[in-house]
């Protein structure tokens, strides 16, 4: 989520749009204000002890709202609010009505697809999201699947629904020499490299990821096979995921086989997608899926859960695997075809490149934009001030 406002909030400024986003201040140090690029400036509102858990970010949404319409009136007010996430949608709430201005919604996950896919979250959260809904004048959406998903439980909402499906930034994720790319990280050339990024925690899926190594290990294609797990604990589940995981590495036998890589920055993130033969996304619900659309633009076979915005960025059989259950040996099977074929993983990598060649950040933006104009009513006036959280 943190990759999607920063690189959707850059192109809406290089749009015309002048855009601010407030963000929590979680430590020591932060300067007040950043200016990220001319027409984009992050602020840091103090609210509550700076290492807070994520459980607790709710206490302190009251506060953080405060700051936030302070800072706006010390700069002449708004004239849209664009929250994303469902905490920052709680302000954004407060602040549509505070300075009575259009609000526009983005989930990136909801409380009730989550406990359709078995993580269940807490009743606050379902309650908060159904008045986010209701007090909504635009809430995005990724997909088409998404949006059904978002029909299926809340019905038709007061405001409209767009779809703006994210983009991904070519300049650092394409095509590139794989032997390059692990000679730069310092991995065998030799060995199929399994490549799995995201949170660690039980959405996500780790755990079939790890299973489905096993697995492709005991076949004469996948028995060198590695598994490269990039990502950190997040969220109440996180750090039991990370022990979880780890025992299970060790229980299998594969302590040799998998190595934990922590969150990696863009530049670094795009040579690991380089490196391997295939990107492992066994999420139990996923919204939009930017880990597969970022392996797909470096053209790596992506195999991944048929959930979510995953159905429309992964074509089956033709840029990649949709895996129907999250069953490790269906996981693996597919693996095992992709790394046994060189043929058929070489179509896959040109077809999923081209494919996520379709997606920009300046074309996300531009609907946006048109978005923005259509709430405020301003066709005519080319910059507009909104606050993104």
């Amino acid at each position: 989520m943190n990759v999607y406002v920063r690189e959707l909030v850059s192109s809406l400024s290089q749009a015309g749009i002048d855009c601010v986003t407030y963000t929590r201040a979680d430590r020591e140090g932060l300067a007040p204000e950043v200016v990220v690029e001319p027409g984009h400036r992050v602020v840091h509102i103090e609210a509550g002890p700076h290492h807070l858990p994520k459980e607790a970010l709710g206490d302190v949404i009251e506060e953080f709202t405060e700051g936030v319409l302070a800072h706006l009136e010390s700069i002449g007010g708004a004239d849209l609010v664009h929250a994303n996430y469902w905490l920052s949608g709680m302000v954004g709430h407060r602040i549509k009505h505070a300075l009575d201005i259009p609000f526009v919604m983005t989930f990136h996950t909801m409380a009730r697809v989550k406990a359709e896919m078995g993580d269940p979250e807490p009743i606050s959260r379902d309650v908060a999201e159904a008045q986010i809904v209701a007090c909504s004048d635009a809430i995005c959406v990724s997909c088409e699947e998404e949006e059904q998903l978002f029909r299926n439980h809340y019905g038709d909402p007061a405001g409209r629904v767009e779809i703006i499906a994210p983009g991904v930034e070519h300049a650092l994720f394409a095509p590139g020499d794989r032997g390059g790319a692990r000679d730069a990280l310092g991995i065998d050339p030799q060995v199929p490299m399994l490549v799995f990024v995201g949170r660690i925690q039980p959405l996500k899926g780790p755990d079939v990821a790890v299973r489905a190594l096993h697995l492709v290990t005991q076949t004469d294609s996948g028995r060198d096979a590695v598994l490269y797990i990039i990502g950190g604990s997040s969220g109440a589940e996180g750090d039991a995921e990370v022990a979880l995981v780890e025992g299970l590495v060790d229980d299998l036998g594969l302590g040799s086989q998998v190595v934990f890589v922590p969150p990696q920055p863009h530049h670094i993130l795009s040579t690991y997608y380089r490196a391997a033969d295939v990107v492992v996304v066994p999420s139990r619900s996923e919204s939009f899926g930017l880990v597969a659309l970022e392996a797909a633009a470096c053209g790596i076979p992506v195999v991944a859960s048929a959930v979510g915005g995953l159905l429309s960025l992964v074509d089956h059989d033709v840029t990649g695997v949709l895996v129907p259950d999250r069953r490790p040996e269906h996981f693996a099977a597919a693996i095992v075809e992709i790394l046994s074929d060189p043929l058929r993983a070489a179509a896959m990598s040109g077809m999923a490149a081209d494919r996520a060649s379709r997606y920009t950040w300046g074309f996300a933006a531009a609907r946006l934009r048109r978005l923005y104009l259509d709430l405020t009513d301003t066709e005519d006036r080319e910059h507009r001030l909104v606050v993104c959280g």
